[in-house]
């Protein structure tokens, strides 16, 4: 069948329409040693005041704090070490992409990530310089193995979401203003309780985390290893992604009139870190509720002046071994554009 000229500048734009912002090409696989090449360590002080040193490459190859195969990562914290008062914090690793990104999507296929209590692991991507100008986008965060995940943004100012969007998560707070309520930002509690954070994400042998970022929404999707389900383009590692296909996102942050998302988005680096304690992880009220014993700092020292068998505690018995859990597995971090 002939078709006109003008059918088909038309049937061009509304394929061009439907395929925009939706298929994607792989613009970078890192896999196992290739962490190394594409993040650098960073050696500073943790800025959410954690109970914690994060230590360079060099340190972190020699005690073995991280180390790679062909096919898997690892980043990990110290689990042989008793710290005393004076002492600046537990050894562990911060890594920060050496590109950034803008438009993207970036999936995790993760093995393992740190549980246990004091600790506050993140996959997160944002602007370092200037704060929260230029946003942050927390992918996958969670502290003292309180379920479920929780993907959040942290803007400037003028930034909400609406109370409902489609997407399988619940708001639990919408204003995305850092100097809003000590910064708890717009986030949103998975609807998988026990299986997108903490020991019940590890003992299903972890899954996939997957964040679509464009001029006009930000999502997170998340999928168990052994789900039915998972987008076939997700579990291949595929050369090119249909995001459109992967149906309802975890998260679902959309431009509205009151959040523009293009204007509070920057290029941003991608972060993958584990620190303790700190400003949410050792926060009294939240360390007590999760049932964790002791006081964090006192608890992730490994002092244990305590009878407490559930945590591994006994009398006048230190127990660094506490944090031999506390690590993330990364088989691969595929970015598309």
């Amino acid at each position: 069948m002939k078709i006109s000229s003008s059918r088909t500048l038309v049937l061009a734009s509304l394929v061009g329409s439907a395929l925009a912002g939706r298929i994607y090409t792989l613009d970078e696989c890192v896999r196992g040693e290739g962490f190394y090449d594409s993040f650098n360590f960073e050696n500073i002080t943790d800025p959410t005041h954690g109970r914690v040193t994060y230590v360079n490459r060099t340190t972190a190859e020699r005690l073995n704090l991280t180390y790679a195969t062909d096919d898997t990562f690892i980043l990990r914290a110290d689990d042989t070490t008793v710290l005393g008062v004076n002492d600046t914090g537990r050894n562990s690793v911060r890594i920060r992409s050496n590109r950034q990104y803008h438009e993207h999507v970036v999936v995790f296929d993760i093995q393992h990530m740190p549980e246990g209590c004091g600790t506050w692991p993140a996959i997160w991507e944002t602007k370092e310089i200037g704060w929260p100008a230029g946003g942050e986008i927390d992918i996958l965060e969670g502290a003292n193995n309180v379920v479920p995940n929780q993907s959040t943004l942290h803007t400037g100012h003028n930034c909400s979401m609406p109370n409902t969007t489609l997407q399988s998560g619940t708001f639990a707070t919408t204003d995305c203003d850092a100097s809003v309520a000590y910064n708890v930002g717009c986030g949103v509690k998975y609807a998988q309780d026990n299986s997108s954070f903490g020991p019940g994400f590890n003992s299903i042998g972890g899954g996939w985390y997957a964040m679509e970022r464009t001029l006009h929404y930000i999502k997170v999707w998340f999928w168990e290893r052994h789900d039915p389900f998972v987008p076939w383009d997700v579990s291949s590692g595929a050369w090119i992604i249909d995001t459109d296909s992967w149906g309802t996102p975890a998260a679902n942050f959309p431009n509205n009139t009151e959040c523009d998302i293009q204007s509070h988005f920057k290029n941003q680096n991608i972060i993958i870190n584990l620190t303790f304690c700190g400003d949410w992880a050792g926060n009294p009220a939240l360390y007590n509720a999760s049932g964790c014993p002791l006081d964090c700092v006192t608890y992730v020292n490994s002092k244990c002046p305590c009878a407490n068998v559930q945590y591994n505690c006994k009398p006048s018995t230190d127990n660094p071994t506490a944090f031999t859990n506390a690590y993330f597995e990364i088989s691969s971090m595929n970015v598309y554009k």
